[in-house]
């Protein structure tokens, strides 16, 4: 089941997900059909008294040779053929036990499944019919076929999805080892206290000459032991008049200026550093608390803006397409405003912001939508993406690498554990399955 070429685990994924990629057009399934080899048919195996033909082992290994050449790779023909049929047992024994467990779709399901393949090929459910027949299969065979993998889908959810549970425990162990393996470190936070001698706008040079001086001889009084809180209460001229002795608050580093970082760099906590001088005056530091930050995983963030059109009985997809296509010929010609044209047009809540999305964490967006704005650059704008939600045009704005919330890693490590046990199960439940069913291997005719 760890075959190069065929991974059971991605199989169930596009069962799941909408068929796209296992049974529909980008996966050319319909074109293995019309174009395999012609030869006379046989039986190459029985599976509990159902039989798998060697045309149904050529269409398989067909499409697995495109995916493969698709990936730069050249598995022999002897090796994928032993593959698809590897494959073809598995999903007989597999629709076999969806059937026993008493398993039905509903045509409503089938529906769906079918708009979703249409929708990932970038068409609408008429145009995929059309091509379906033009590549030599009927409509009625195409959902058959998804009828077929919908029921291998939900004996599989009932049989090892539903049965995975990750406990909080592992949850924490997770974290640890992926901050412990990126290096992770907390951002520095810094308390510091202050004492500002402010400078008068138009001050002579003695005057100047006279707060310096003055400063000095607070500084030496802070080092010498005398206290810091009622200096900077008798002493400081700084807005908050030294209330809270002059503290500024426990921060991260960073929203402190850069010349107060420097001063105390080398500071331990309680010293006092010698006399800043800033455009506002000059300022006496001292370091109450300086701690490591709790550590956190990084994510890559994405901020987007779209323009959604929803198809309606008046605006086909077709004609949705085609009027984003003039939007964003326009927009590249600098015609046109991408955010203006958003709030005229665009039928999503976010167009009163002009189409902006924010900053978006992976998975926040369904899937298609989200493999067309990973690919664009900032400042690039994407062609018409159809999505179960409409027609979107879509522009990426800007990118960064960006702290996670505590609930997105926890979120994000569930999630990762979630599916690493699933892969694991979901083996070991396909070879149970193939285990229990009896397979007659059978030899070509002479």
């Amino acid at each position: 089941m760890n075959d190069l070429y065929f991974s059971a685990r991605s199989a169930w994924l596009a069962a799941t997900l909408g068929l796209g990629s296992l049974l529909g057009l980008s996966g050319a399934w319909a074109q293995g059909a019309s174009t395999a080899i012609r030869q006379a048919d046989f039986i190459v195996a029985v599976v509990n008294s159902e039989p798998i033909t060697n045309q149904d082992v050529q269409v398989l290994r067909q499409r697995m040779t495109k995916e493969a050449a698709a990936q730069g790779q050249k598995p022999t023909v002897e090796e994928l053929s032993r593959q698809a049929l590897e494959q073809l047992i598995n999903e007989k024994a597999q629709l076999q036990q969806a059937r026993d467990s008493g398993i039905k779709i509903e045509e409503d399901a089938i529906d769906q499944a079918e708009m979703n393949v249409a929708s990932s090929n970038q068409l609408t459910r008429d145009e995929f019919r059309k091509r379906l027949v033009q590549d030599g299969m009927s409509v009625a065979s195409y959902r058959e076929q998804l009828r077929h993998q919908l029921m291998i889908a939900r004996v599989r959810e009932r049989e090892v999805e539903g049965r995975i549970r990750v406990s909080d425990l592992e949850v924490e162990q997770y974290l640890r080892e992926q901050l412990q393996a990126q290096g992770a470190q907390g951002p520095v936070e810094l308390n510091l206290a202050m004492i500002l001698m402010a400078v008068p706008e138009n001050s002579t040079e003695a005057q100047i000459n006279v707060l310096a001086e003055k400063a000095n001889v607070v500084a030496r009084r802070a080092r010498s032991g005398d206290s810091f809180a009622e200096l900077a209460k008798a002493f400081s001229q700084a807005s908050d008049r030294g209330a809270n002795g002059g503290e500024m608050g426990l921060r991260p580093a960073e929203r402190y200026p850069e010349l107060f970082l420097s001063a105390t760099r080398n500071l331990k906590v309680g010293m006092t550093s010698d006399v800043v001088r800033s455009g506002a005056g000059f300022h006496i530091l001292k370091v109450i608390e300086r701690r490591q930050g709790t550590a956190t995983l990084m994510t890559t963030q994405t901020r987007a803006r779209h323009i959604l059109l929803r198809p309606t009985a008046q605006m086909s997809q077709a004609q949705a397409v085609a009027r984003l296509n003039e939007v964003r010929q326009s927009i590249l010609a600098g015609k046109a405003d991408f955010a203006v044209l958003a709030k005229q047009m665009s039928q999503d809540g976010s167009a009163q912001q002009g189409g902006d999305l924010g900053w978006a964490n992976p998975g926040m967006f369904v899937p298609e939508f989200e493999q067309v704005m990973n690919r664009l650059r900032p400042g690039q704008i994407g062609e018409p993406l159809v999505s179960r939600f409409g027609v979107h045009l879509i522009e990426v704005t800007d990118r960064r690498n960006a702290p996670m919330s505590d609930q997105d890693q926890r979120t994000m490590a569930r999630n990762a554990l979630r599916e690493k046990k699933l892969e694991e199960a979901y083996v070991a439940w396909v070879e149970d399955v193939r285990g229990r069913a009896y397979v007659e291997m059978r030899e070509p005719p002479q």
